[in-house]
């Protein structure tokens, strides 16, 4: 998710918080508290979920493994090759 997203959605809920919480109590300071409160609690949540993606990102060695068993010769050496064919076959 986009920070810019984030930033959106979490102003529009704490609008849409805001507005309940007017109409509920008939006090524009309450109706201030729980946005001001619902825009801790999402900045909570969204932290919470960057550091879980962060912390999650599985064993850095199985993804080294994975790519040297499925892996072929680099390039490199096939362009070796081909050289040294071009090499032998052209007269001295």
């Amino acid at each position: 998710m986009y920070f810019p997203q984030f930033l959106v959605g979490m102003f529009a809920a704490s609008f849409t918080v805001a507005i309940w919480a007017e109409i509920e109590t008939g006090s524009i300071w309450k109706a201030l508290g729980w946005a001001i409160l619902a825009l801790i609690i999402l900045q909570v949540g969204y932290i919470g979920l960057v550091l879980g993606q962060i912390f999650n990102r599985g064993p850095k060695g199985a993804v080294a493994d994975l790519a040297s068993a499925n892996s072929t010769r680099p390039l490199r050496d096939e362009l070796g090759k081909v050289r040294q064919g071009w090499n032998r076959a052209r007269p001295r």
